[in-house]
């Protein structure tokens, strides 16, 4: 069973979209361009959602 972590290989701001990557086995790439476009069409709802995971997340451990 997976467990729910922040990438902390695949990070650029908090790891949140380098998690979907892995989990979801994308690139992290795509992930974080689907986000910004979720986020501009839905007027800033996914930044919410950002910070909410962000925040309730734990770090990947080593």
């Amino acid at each position: 069973m997976r467990k729910l972590y922040k990438s902390n290989q695949d990070r650029k701001i908090c790891g949140v979209c380098g998690w979907l990557g892995e989990y979801f086995n994308l690139d992290s790439t795509i992930v974080r361009l689907i986000f910004v476009i979720g986020t501009l069409m839905s007027a800033g709802t996914g930044t919410f959602f950002y910070i909410v995971a962000a925040v309730l997340m734990p770090e990947e451990p080593y």
